[in-house]
C-alpha cells in the first residue's frame, strides 16, 4: 500500500512531521507514506493521496492575473506536482484528503476559482491567518459550521468545530461537483467533499490537532478506511 503526501520544499519529512504522525496514528506504516516534494514526477498510481498545506496556487491556473497586493508565495514546482498527482488520483479513483492549500488545489483542478487574498478582498472579523499560528500550530482560532448530512458531519459528530487557521486564500467559486461541507462564521468555505471518488478537503490543519482532538484523528481514520476499502491488499 502506498500513500502519496505532497509538501513544501522546507517541510519536515520524518516522523516528527504532524502529517506523518497523523497518518501513522490512523494505521499506516511509515514506509507506506511516500512524500513528494515540489517538482517530484508522478509516474505511478497510489492507493491514497494527501495534498498537504503550503504556499499559494498560481492564479494563472484559474484564469486570473496575480494581484499586486495579494502577497502571493508561488512555487511552480509545487503546482506541477500537486495538480499532476490529483489528476492521477482522479483517474485511478484513489481516495484524496486535501488540507489547506490542498483544498485550493482541488477546487482549482476541478474548475473553481480562489479569493487571492482574504484580508484585502473579503475583510471580516474572522481572523483566518493569525500570526500567532506560526508559533503555535495547535491554537484554535475560530469555529466552522458543518453542513448536516455531509461526510464531514458524520466524522466530526457535531455541527460546529473549533479549528486552527493560517490561510489568506480561500474558495471563491466552488468547482462543479463539490459540496460545501463547512463554513466559517463570515461565510468562507472551510471544507468541501465528494462521494465518488472519496474526497474530503478542509481549509484548516487537522494534522496539527490529531494527537489531542478526536474529530481531527477520525478525519485521518476515515481516509485510511476509504483507502483500505478500495485497496484491500496485504500490508506485511
Amino acid at each position: 500500500m502506498r500513500i502519496a503526501l505532497t509538501l513544501d520544499r522546507d517541510a519536515s519529512e520524518g516522523e516528527e512531521s504532524d502529517y506523518v504522525r497523523a497518518l501513522m496514528a490512523a494505521g499506516f506504516r511509515r514506509e507506506e507514506i511516500v512524500i513528494l516534494p515540489p517538482d517530484s514526477p508522478v509516474g505511478q498510481d497510489f492507493d491514497g493521496v494527501v495534498l498537504g498545506g503550503g504556499g499559494d496556487v498560481d492564479p494563472s491556473l484559474y484564469g486570473q492575473a496575480p494581484r499586486a497586493d495579494a502577497n502571493l508565495e508561488l512555487d511552480p514546482g509545487r503546482d506541477r506536482t500537486d495538480f499532476a498527482l490529483f489528476e492521477r488520483a482522479r483517474r485511478c479513483q484513489a481516495p484524496t484528503l486535501a488540507i489547506c492549500r490542498g483544498l485550493q488545489v482541488v477546487n482549482v483542478a476541478l474548475g473553481g476559482t480562489l479569493i487571492q487574498d482574504l484580508p484585502t478582498e473579503r475583510p471580516s472579523s474572522v481572523v483566518h491567518q493569525n500570526v500567532e499560528q506560526e508559533r503555535n500550530e495547535k491554537r484554535l482560532d475560530h469555529v466552522v459550521r458543518i453542513a448536516p448530512g455531509t461526510r464531514l458531519s458524520a466524522i466530526a459528530a457535531t455541527d460546529e468545530l473549533a479549528v486552527n487557521s493560517r490561510h489568506h486564500q480561500a474558495i471563491d467559486r466552488t468547482a462543479p461537483g463539490l459540496t460545501a461541507a463547512a463554513r466559517a462564521p463570515d461565510g468562507v468555505i472551510e471544507a468541501v467533499e465528494q462521494t465518488e471518488p472519496w474526497l474530503l478537503a478542509v481549509q484548516w490543519h487537522p494534522e496539527n490537532l490529531a494527537a489531542q482532538d478526536a474529530a481531527s484523528h477520525r478525519l485521518f481514520e476515515e481516509f485510511a478506511r476509504a483507502v483500505r476499502s478500495r485497496a484491500p491488499v496485504a500490508r506485511d
